[in-house]
């Protein structure tokens, strides 16, 4: 749920914004495809899943990601907290930045080893922060030349704390993604509870596109794969730890205990109980 929501914008293109929201089960990130992106949390904890990544966020941090599809999402003990999420986002995207520095981001093959990164927040970034937070609040004070005075020092100031050579090798690089193989996606994230439309979303590709890739790979349908693993990691972790049943479930990627018990009694004919006493027995 939105509790607020304010931008600033450049030449009619949001560049700046903050958003105040219940700290959401999992959520496409609240931007465009084409952007790269910095968040700073104001308040609360989160995490973002992306292809190979799982980061947690809290308050005082930040987060630096390229121009590509990822989840914001809260774990079951990020849930328990009755704190909203507060998050002020700086987006930037490449036309704009060309026509700001009169550059061609194609000249430059720069590359970084990340498509996301957890940035801590020195003394200047959090001074900006604090005057995009003051700017978003009273807009009137923002007119189109303070708003591109304000991403100039953004990008001046974060390209600086990456020790990139250039702003110019920097911003090139932040819209070059890294590919992750279509394998190492599925693996990644098999026991997050995903489902086939937020697989297919966080491999940048369509529902049908991604179910027919992954019937290529794998011999079978992504509903039918993902159970049977679920399951096969269950029975493991039932008979060689003594986590609780609960625990083990929401490890698998189970929402809840009852879902777990009746898939795993359909598949072994046992509760995962009786499983447990038989193979330790």
């Amino acid at each position: 749920m939105i509790h607020e929501f304010k931008t600033l914008s450049y030449k009619g293109q949001v560049v700046f914004e903050k958003v105040i929201i219940t700290n959401p089960k999992r959520a496409l990130k609240p931007f465009h495809e084409k952007e790269a992106c910095f968040v700073f949390v104001n308040k609360g904890n989160f995490s973002v899943r992306t292809p190979d990544q799982f980061i947690s966020l809290k308050k005082g941090k930040g987060l630096l990601a390229k121009c590509f599809n990822f989840f914001i999402e809260s774990t079951k003990l990020q849930r328990t907290s009755d704190e909203n999420l507060e998050m002020i986002g700086v987006l930037l995207f490449p036309e704009m930045v060309e026509e700001i520095f009169h550059f061609d981001l194609s000249n430059s093959k720069h590359t970084v080893n990340y498509n996301v990164k957890q940035i801590q927040i020195d003394k200047l970034l959090h001074g900006f922060m604090e005057s995009i937070d003051v700017l978003l609040d009273h807009p009137e004070l923002a007119d189109e030349a303070m708003v591109k005075t304000k991403l100039i020092e953004f990008i001046l100031l974060i390209s600086k704390t990456q020790n990139a050579n250039s702003h110019f090798d920097f911003l090139s690089a932040m819209f070059r993604k890294n590919a992750t193989e279509f394998r190492d996606t599925v693996k990644n994230n098999l026991f997050s509870n995903l489902s086939v439309d937020e697989f297919a979303q966080l491999c940048g590709l369509s529902v049908s596109s991604f179910k027919r890739k992954f019937t290529e790979v794998y011999n079978e349908s992504p509903k039918k794969y993902v159970a049977k693993m679920k399951l096969l990691k269950a029975s493991k972790l039932l008979t060689s730890d003594n986590n609780r049943i609960s625990d083990i479930a929401y490890d698998c990627g189970y929402e809840t205990i009852s879902t777990f018990n009746r898939s795993f009694k359909t598949h072994f004919g046992k509760s995962p109980s009786e499983y447990r006493l038989n193979h330790i027995a």
